[in-house]
């Protein structure tokens, strides 16, 4: 019970975040919100050339990422921001989309193989990369990022949904520098702050 009032405390301070920096430029003139976070290096797993892959945030060096919590039967919320990230992508330059890589990184373990992760990863676009893991490394990166997740039993016909935070996080050399808000951002935006990283 602490563990979930924990997370929940956390989700609610990270909204109080947001609202208060809405329509606001960050202080070194971003368009998310500034975060500046340092994290150990992590490792999944994705479904590449027929096999499962493990994949680490330092095999992405010199690149930016756009990382985004959902999971496969997710009904609303992750379709809207994968299709946000599409049209970010599908809208930068040439030469920025060779420096940017797109991440899902699923909370739902239990059904999210890596295969069925990458595959509706790759449905938004070819290019882009779904990660899982066990139960216990998804609470340990998901920790790492300060997001929340959690069962809700009985909710949909494919037995449970998961309440989950709807962020999305920009890590460039180990470290989330930005957090966009999934509901509201336009790809834009995030492409303008891409080019002053990059």
């Amino acid at each position: 019970m602490m563990v979930k009032l924990g997370w929940l405390v956390l989700t609610i301070l990270i909204g109080f975040l947001f609202l208060s920096c809405e329509g606001q430029t960050s202080k070194k003139g971003f368009n998310g919100t500034l975060i500046e976070k340092e994290l150990h290096d992590l490792c999944l797993k994705s479904w590449k050339n027929g096999k499962e892959t493990q994949v680490c945030l330092s095999d992405f060096k010199g690149k930016v990422l756009l990382i985004f919590f959902g999971y496969t039967h997710c009904p609303d919320v992750c379709p809207t921001a994968m299709q946000t990230l599409a049209k970010t992508y599908k809208a930068m330059p040439e030469d920025l989309k060779r420096k940017v890589q797109v991440v899902l990184i699923s909370v739902d373990p239990e059904r999210d193989t890596p295969k069925v992760t990458q595959e509706y990863a790759q449905f938004f676009d070819p290019s882009f990369i779904g990660l899982t893991g066990t139960p216990e490394e998804i609470k340990k990166v998901a920790k790492s990022f300060m997001v929340f997740y959690q069962k809700v039993e009985g909710q949909s016909e494919g037995g449970y949904l998961v309440d989950h935070s709807s962020h999305i996080y920009l890590v460039k050399d180990g470290k989330i520098l930005l957090i966009y808000s999934s509901a509201k951002q336009k790809p834009e935006l995030i492409i303008e702050d891409l080019k002053k990283l990059l």
